[in-house]
């Protein structure tokens, strides 16, 4: 993605020197301190996460709400957004445009490889993102995995069992816990009904769920029952 650290451009063989020089001609653009953009000042997609990832060092990996849109968990964030990036047993500050979490021990079933980055593998990423989401959010996020086949409720409880003093791992335990699952609601008009309908206590529906020809938004299989919820723009 057009990235270099200096540590890589010294080992290559490149001076100090040579370094300030094309930093001074635009040849070499700082993105990070000691972490440059080469050539272009215009990055490429997923310049932004990288860089952060080089300016962390070594064992670093992108984590969160940044590893969360990279997976597809969520929708693309704007390019004013921190990236979230975890780094291992070692101190890192947070800086400018990068936001830095430590803990002690990360289990290496939870880190990935995605897009040439190193991320938190799905699960732990749904786990550290249910850390600062609502669980509306989180619901949404889980379910959106389980259409990527990215996630399933046994993959996020083995990660839940690794990190069992996370901040997340409340909510992505009573994720699990409901009756039919996660549900991907495809509006704001659903997502209240699906609230109501919970808080009233009535059996969980299925949701966005395929009937013969039609896709219909709730569905009580043993009742033979089916909600259909329109928003504001259909009254």
């Amino acid at each position: 993605r057009g990235l270099v650290t200096r540590a890589q451009l010294l080992a290559l063989g490149v001076t100090e020197h040579a370094i300030e020089y094309r930093l001074a001609r635009g040849r070499l653009h700082a993105v990070h301190r000691g972490v440059y953009l080469v050539g272009d000042r215009a990055a490429p997609q997923l310049a932004r996460e990288t860089a952060a990832i080089l300016a962390c060092g070594d064992g670093a990996v992108l984590s969160h709400e940044a590893a969360a849109a990279v997976w597809g968990l969520v929708a693309p964030r704007g390019p004013g957004a921190p990236v979230d990036v975890t780094v291992a047993n070692r101190s890192c500050r947070s800086r400018d445009g990068i936001r830095v979490h430590r803990v002690r021990h990360l289990d290496r079933r939870d880190i990935s490889r995605h897009r040439g980055m190193p991320i938190t593998a799905p699960s732990r990423t749904l786990i550290d993102f249910a850390g600062g989401s609502s669980l509306r959010e989180l619901e949404q996020a889980f379910a959106e995995g389980q259409a990527l086949r990215l996630l399933n409720p046994k993959t996020v409880g083995a990660a839940v069992d690794r990190a069992p003093a996370r901040p997340g791992v409340a909510a992505a335990r009573s994720l699990l816990n409901f009756e039919a699952g996660p549900a991907l609601t495809r509006s704001e008009a659903e997502r209240r009904m699906l609230e109501l309908i919970r808080a009233a206590g009535l059996p969980e529906p299925e949701v966005n769920v395929r009937v013969g020809r039609y896709t219909v938004d709730f569905l009580w299989r043993r009742e033979r029952l089916v909600l259909e919820v329109d928003g504001r723009r259909f009254q």
